[in-house]
């Protein structure tokens, strides 16, 4: 019996391999869309996914009026008077009020063969700043002046030869080794601040609640955030507050603040960076573990908050920002196994700024000091660096 026009009970097996073609070819449709529905995309094989990849350019056209091509000495002034206004206003708080200074001395201390002063100082309208100055017993004044910035760890006191708990130590230790009492032992006048958002020169935040949940920002964090929000940069605030301290230095007998230098190593290495580009005042820089490019360490890897400066990249990488350091003398230190300033990219850092001092005809006032050692403090070469070009002028 027919169960319909043309079919037979014969044509059954025949059906039920088509049924079994119909559900291989269903089974292989719905694989095929989910391997598709499930596909991921993978940067290194689609580069245009990166979106770092569209901030470089963006970067690189913003840059490119600031590009430093003087042909001589006249043209190099006019672009360094143009980007330093630009550099002031980009780091941001360059024009907070001044007010008197109201030094205060806090305690002073005899240690061997130096004196320590740790004293306040307001830098603009409730403001305070701390320092220690280092005196020399051996040398009368006026001294040549080095301002001494520390980088990232418990503060000041870490250069300037206390642990922690302010306890006097004899052995240089850590990254930063002790390098302020380096200073005072050549013959510098010494000026340490407690740079902000370290140490004691933190912000208050007692009012956080770490029943409901909150937690405490870093220091660094806490005021890098508020700055931003401010429109401006921490960067920029500690950079208005060692121009303040210069401010202070030059009221100072003892102070010949016509010879001045600075030296900072990482967090402090920026910070001498940035004051001098900004202060024409510091007339020899020692940069330690910090000066690199952007792209190679800043934004290549991890870095403390206070690392960053919104639309510092329109004005320029780190070595063009150099230009405006021309012809001062300049002296980079970088261990060989520095691993967030990798030792590569400063050579080529150095090897630019070298090419736009070369406009000056002052190549030979930037050198190198390319150590084996990690991230820290060498000395080999600074101390005498900074012996030959302070102490050694008269003073102007």
């Amino acid at each position: 019996m027919a169960i319909s026009d043309g079919f037979t009970w014969r044509s059954v097996p025949a059906m039920i391999a088509l049924c079994g073609v119909w559900r291989e070819s269903a089974e292989r449709v719905f694989q095929e869309h989910n391997a598709m529905a499930t596909r991921r995309l993978d940067v290194a094989s689609l580069p245009p996914l990166d979106p770092v990849a569209l901030l470089r350019r963006y970067q690189q056209a913003a840059a490119a009026g600031h590009v430093f091509e003087a042909a001589g000495p006249d043209e190099g002034r006019a672009w360094q008077r143009q980007v330093r206004s630009e550099l002031a206003a980009t780091l941001g708080f360059q024009d907070l009020d001044a007010v008197d200074f109201a030094a205060e001395v806090i305690e002073q201390v005899e240690r061997g063969d130096h004196i320590r002063r740790k004293i306040t100082i307001h830098t603009t309208r409730g403001k305070i700043l701390p320092v220690y100055l280092l005196f020399p017993k051996s040398r009368p004044g006026p001294l040549p002046v080095v301002l001494a910035f520390h980088g990232h760890g418990y503060g000041v006191k870490d250069i300037i030869g206390l642990w922690e708990d302010g306890e006097e130590r004899t052995t240089p230790d850590g990254y930063h080794k002790d390098f302020a009492l380096e200073l005072v032992r050549r013959g510098f006048l010494v000026a340490a601040p407690e740079i902000m958002a370290f140490g004691e020169h933190v912000p208050d935040q007692s009012h956080v609640q770490p029943e409901l949940g909150q937690g405490q920002s870093p220091p660094c964090h806490a005021v890098a955030t508020w700055a931003m929000m401010a429109g401006g940069s921490l960067a920029g605030l500690r950079v208005f507050e060692a121009r303040r301290l210069v401010d202070y230095l030059t009221t100072l007998p003892e102070a010949d603040t016509e010879r001045l230098g600075a030296m900072g190593i990482s967090g402090g290495g920026m910070h001498t960076f940035f004051s001098a580009l900004v202060d024409e005042r510091i007339r020899v820089a020692v940069i330690s573990g910090y000066f690199c490019s952007w792209h190679a360490s800043i934004l290549a890897m991890h870095h403390c908050i206070c690392n960053f400066i919104p639309g510092i990249l329109g004005v320029g990488d780190l070595p063009e920002l150099a230009a405006l350091l021309a012809p001062r003398p300049v002296l980079i230190e970088a261990g060989t196994r520095d691993g967030i300033f990798p030792i590569e990219a400063v050579r080529d850092a150095v090897g630019r700024l070298r090419e736009i001092y070369a406009v000056w005809d002052a190549s030979n006032q930037i050198e190198l000091d390319e150590f084996e050692g990690r991230h820290q403090i060498s000395g080999r070469r600074a101390y005498d660096f900074l012996v030959e070009k302070l102490q050694r002028q008269s003073s102007k």
